[in-house]
């Protein structure tokens, strides 16, 4: 298996997490690499400053607003399908950025994000169940995950570089 394709299950796992963190990262990845396969791509704003700058904020606020009473729930049909095509978008970048297929990437992290939106869901409520501790309290501890597990497969490694092949 190739580096990237473990990467956009990592990264679409995370987006079925916290939808906008994984692209967030992603960019703020790419944004440094400015990799030349996306540069006839509509992908290519990911390589924005500013679209990583957007999206972090974006996820910031996914995370504060996660923790509210009112949050839907991550399995709703539109946010679910919004944590899909986070994934999506993932894997086509990191497989565009690889000179791979854009489908074959966008629906490995398509039905990752979705697996992990169900699985992230269950270990929630389970962690509460079993803890005591609030949904809330648990959501943080879920942010925390997300954040170090994002860190570790785009910035700590070559996310958004290509594997094998010149830049």
């Amino acid at each position: 298996m190739q580096k990237y394709f473990w990467q956009t299950v990592g990264l679409g796992a995370l987006a079925g997490f916290r939808s906008i963190t994984a692209p967030a990262l992603l960019s703020d990845n790419l944004s440094k690499f400015n990799p030349r396969a996306l540069a006839n791509s509509p992908l290519r704003l990911l390589q924005k400053p500013w679209v990583a700058a957007g999206l972090k904020l974006m996820a910031a606020g996914e995370m504060v607003g996660d923790k509210l009473p009112q949050a839907p729930d991550r399995t709703s049909p539109p946010i679910l399908t919004g944590r899909l095509l986070s994934g999506a978008l993932i894997g086509a970048t990191l497989y565009k950025v690889n000179h791979d297929s854009v489908v074959k990437g966008a629906l490995v992290g398509g039905a990752v994000a979705v697996a992990a939106t169900y699985g992230s869901l269950f270990l929630r409520k389970e962690s509460a169940a079993q803890s005591g501790l609030p949904v809330s309290v648990v959501g943080g501890v879920e942010d925390l995950l997300v954040l170090v597990a994002g860190l570790a497969l785009s910035k700590g490694t070559d996310a958004g570089s290509p594997a094998g092949r010149a830049l």
